[in-house]
């Protein structure tokens, strides 16, 4: 039976009963290094934050406008590219000289 007096000494603050790994912990992470690191980071967050929400609605902005304006033009120009190849191929199938510029 091991005996209870003899107890194995710790190498301990006497006010706050706390080790050293403990209070150099403690003294780091109470540092104003640490404190403005941590205000930094909070701020680079909340800009980046912002930032994507803004690039987000400018992106949304651009394809809204690119699908109500761009997109029926293209059709239409691909339609009139059909008209014109179509009249040439009749035009040719009833031996009439095709033109390049009909309008």
């Amino acid at each position: 039976m091991a005996s209870r007096g003899n107890k194995r000494p710790s190498i301990t603050n006497g006010d706050d009963n706390l080790g050293i790994l403990s209070r150099v912990s403690r003294s780091v992470s109470d540092s104003q290094i640490v404190r403005r690191a941590k205000s930094t980071a909070s701020d680079a967050a909340f800009v980046s934050k912002k930032l994507l929400r803004s690039t987000g609605k400018a992106a949304w902005i651009a394809g809204t406008t690119f699908l109500i304006l761009v997109v029926p033009l293209i059709i239409e120009m691909d339609r009139e590219q059909q008209f014109n190849e179509l009249e040439m191929q009749q035009a040719s199938l009833l031996g009439t000289p095709a033109t390049a510029g009909s309008k």
